[in-house]
């Protein structure tokens, strides 16, 4: 039971606690696994209507704080899990002296009394990297839930707030957060082997099955602060890095053509086993420019251009790592609005985007435009994230949130020889901002692209299928 209502919970004794839980086992599980993908265990982690403590226990975090404002529940859960800490406090009151890296709320925003006040309180336990996620139930479900708990299916409860996802964004942003992905899921909330499988892992995550879905989840995090935002664009670093193949013709204009990005900027070439002169051209270049740029060399190891990026980001030392393609279809000196956005906070990884200004039939054929524009589609489905084009190069994330991706990676695994879905599927993962940066996408100048398009395209669709099953499928 996850309630700040100061009555809802008068009707029940503390066996009747676990006896409805019990009854609905199958929907508590399929709550906790789904928080237990979306939070990152091992961190610090606060739950608003914790009550008996079952979820909390489940994200395994490093030190757990569970406030409800039900006595019954409160000693419950304080022995069933003495390694977590939890308190009897109304969210309405609730004055926090310290902050989290995860804020958990699930179906709690149904039972509050004053949801703005709460969210108020809340703000103040949160801090740029934290993730607020909340579940609420679809308010299409109302005379359904109903009818369950006059059948004797669901505990009764007191009246509460049906609010629809309009509204608790609007509570949100009245609060100063905002909305970082949203989303739907269970279809069949009891358990009944093979149908509820399929009902759930099959038809639930498609489109149209999908908004008849049960629960509804938001991500969310706090506004970015614009005194802070614009001390982080003069004082971050940054490291650019350029993968190279075949591109000899290209490399000095990345450097003449490169803006200076922050109080830093580090230029980080990967050669890729080129068969011209590339490697040679690299040298030449770090030796003519030195005076003037932070430039450093790399051969990289294994192939593909997923493992140079890799291999670039590890040698980075900059705040902000941003990946330039050495064809320059996508201009150098458009950079600094994808510097700008992360160190602002606008988004916490930045996603070129070629498809809003007009593109030349030489530089993206029509038929390689109608495969972006579907696979664009996809990955907004896959991701609860609007993208416009999943195939530009230029992306640019945070190094602290890199870092934490590749923590992460382990879940994907090494899927990705391009180095763009990695990163897309860890921020979305990860509950990260993406925001797609507009560009405009010139013809290249010299060389020929090393983009096989049909068996790439494979891939590509290979991947999507892959990550399908790791995210929406699970």
């Amino acid at each position: 039971m996850k309630t700040s209502n100061k009555n809802s919970l008068g009707i029940v004794n503390r066996n009747s606690l676990k006896k409805w839980r019990d009854r609905n086992l199958y929907y508590y599980r399929e709550t906790e696994n789904f928080y237990q993908f979306l939070v990152t265990p091992n961190l610090e982690i606060l739950e608003i209507g914790s009550g008996l403590g079952y979820l909390l226990d489940a994200v395994q975090p490093r030190y757990g704080l569970g406030i409800d404002i039900s006595n019954l529940a409160f000693e419950n859960a304080k022995d069933k899990f003495p390694n977590l800490e939890f308190r009897v406090e109304d969210v309405e009151e609730f004055k926090p002296n310290q902050v989290f890296d995860y804020v958990l709320l699930a179906n709690t925003v149904s039972y509050i009394e004053n949801i703005q006040r709460a969210l108020h309180n809340i703000h103040k336990a949160c801090q740029p990297s934290t993730r607020l996620v909340l579940t609420f139930h679809n308010p299409a479900w109302e005379p359904i839930l109903n009818f369950a708990t006059f059948i004797g299916q669901r505990m009764p409860l007191p009246p509460l707030n049906w609010l629809n996802f309009e509204d608790i964004e609007n509570l949100l942003t009245l609060s100063d957060f905002e909305v970082v992905s949203h989303g739907k899921r269970l279809l069949f909330p009891k358990h009944i082997p093979l149908v509820s499988w399929f009902f759930n892992k099959v038809l639930a995550p498609l489109p149209g099955f999908n908004s008849l879905c049960l629960n509804e989840f938001i991500v969310a995090r706090i506004r970015p602060n614009d005194v802070e935002a614009q001390k982080n664009v003069r004082e971050m670093t940054c490291s650019v890095i350029i993968p190279a193949r075949n591109e000899a013709g290209n490399i000095e204009s990345c450097i003449t053509r490169m803006p200076r990005l922050g109080k830093h900027t580090e230029i980080i070439f990967i050669e890729g086993h080129s068969t011209d002169n590339t490697w040679k051209e690299i040298q030449r270049v770090q030796s003519q420019y030195s005076h003037q740029w932070d430039i450093k060399i790399w051969q990289q190891t294994g192939k593909g251009k997923g493992n140079a990026v890799r291999e670039g980001f590890e040698m980075a030392t900059g705040d902000v790592l941003i990946i330039l393609d050495s064809d320059l279809t996508v201009r150098p000196e458009e950079l600094v609005y994808f510097f700008e956005a992360i160190a602002v906070g606008r988004c916490e990884l930045a996603n070129g985007c070629r498809l809003i200004y007009p593109v030349s039939a030489a530089a993206m054929p029509w038929l390689n435009r109608m495969a972006n524009r579907f696979f664009a589609w996809l990955l907004s489905y896959l991701l609860n994230t609007k993208i416009k084009d999943s195939l530009c190069g230029t992306k640019v994330i945070s190094r602290a949130n890199y870092l934490k991706l590749a923590a992460n990676r382990s879940y994907f695994g090494d899927f990705d020889p391009f180095g763009d879905f990695d990163l897309l599927f860890g921020a979305a993962k990860l509950g990260l901002k993406i925001k797609d940066i507009p560009v405009r996408y010139v013809p290249r100048m010299y060389g020929k692209s090393n983009i096989q398009h049909f068996k790439e395209g494979i891939v590509l669709l290979k991947m999507c299928l892959y990550a399908a099953k790791k995210i929406k499928f699970v």
